[in-house]
């Protein structure tokens, strides 16, 4: 098979003809439809993470069909089409797992970082972590949920029952949560780089209450804000556009450093918190609100021997919505 593979930290992507997996106890084998491509595959690439295993195929956000199961598989048949998300692998048994927070199990192998990913026409994963797909969305513009989708939301229900949000970042993730927010009738303004006229029309476009660049102060004080871009000079900033009592949540796995701020901008039972992975219950919650509402998934297809030009495209910030690598695409 094809699969995009990185060999060197910091090098591109290289194409190898590696031969197609079999899958093992509890696994399946699924033939890619599509996988879009993430920030986080970034951060890999760069070593802005613990250094992975080379050669390593990333790609975490994956859609296939099932081609073949492993022993002791039932709840997954051959011809499926499902999601196969960034958590691959948990213990099951350490305290975090027993008391339902098995995104922080110490043993939790990763899809595309500890396991290998979806940047490949075929990739094994364990049917207990795939989702079955809501069947409204095709493979394009499912992939984008496995993530940007499933660990997106995870950050806005940490929000709570905040009736006005802040989305700093304004990508695959703040796309899909902004449409989410319209159905539950919440406020959206969302903050982009100075300068950034597509992403802000972008945003208006979705029908966000209000957009500004990042530099600025919304017209009202949030009551929560979600930073997705991998910055950490907005975490201040974004402190002093939450009310007291409000909450600021870092929705991303890796971030610059935060800056000194000043204690003041903390005061008042503000809170900041940070989302690391997510559980399969994230993945329940989520996809039943992607069947109740008809979001709009933008998503630009480019053909798997163009993952290095998608992943460009991603660290340039000329995409609107998410990059998906789709191995049946000629490019």
């Amino acid at each position: 098979m094809l699969a995009m593979a990185l060999t060197g930290v910091g090098q591109p992507l290289q194409a190898l003809d590696l031969p197609v997996p079999r899958p093992g106890i509890g696994q399946v084998l699924l033939q890619v439809e599509a996988c879009a491509v993430c920030r986080t595959d970034l951060h890999i690439l760069d070593g802005e993470l613990r250094a992975p295993v080379l050669p390593l195929v990333p790609g975490h956000e994956v859609v296939g069909t099932v081609v073949a199961v492993g022993m002791n598989v039932h709840t997954v048949r051959i011809g499926a089409r499902v999601g196969m998300p960034w958590l691959g692998h948990t213990c099951g048994a350490c305290p975090y797992c027993r008391e339902g927070h098995e995104n922080l199990c110490d043993s939790a192998a990763f899809t595309g970082f500890d396991l290998p990913g979806g940047y490949a026409e075929y990739v094994v994963a364990e049917a207990a972590y795939c989702f079955e797909l809501p069947p409204a969305y095709d493979a394009l513009h499912a992939a984008p949920l496995l993530c940007a989708g499933l660990i997106g939301h995870r950050a806005y229900a940490m929000a709570g029952p905040a009736r006005r949000i802040g989305l700093y970042g304004f990508g695959a993730a703040a796309h899909l949560l902004l449409q989410i927010a319209r159905h539950e009738d919440r406020e959206t303004y969302v903050f982009v780089r100075p300068g950034d006229d597509l992403a802000a029309e972008f945003a208006r476009s979705l029908g966000c209450t209000w957009v500004g660049n990042s530099e600025q102060r919304p017209p009202q004080l949030l009551d929560a804000a979600l930073i997705f871009a991998p910055a950490g000079e907005l975490v201040p900033r974004a402190l002093r556009a939450v009310r007291k009592g409000g909450s600021v949540i870092c929705a991303g796995i890796h971030m610059s450093d935060i800056p000194a701020f000043p204690y003041e901008i903390l005061w008042g039972e503000r809170s900041l918190r940070s989302v690391a992975n997510l559980t399969r219950a994230d993945g329940v919650a989520f996809f039943e609100k992607a069947r109740r509402y008809p979001l709009k998934v933008v998503a630009r297809a480019y053909p798997l021997l163009q993952a290095n030009q998608a992943l460009d495209d991603l660290r340039q910030g000329v995409l609107q919505g998410a990059a998906v690598l789709v191995p049946g695409l000629r490019p």
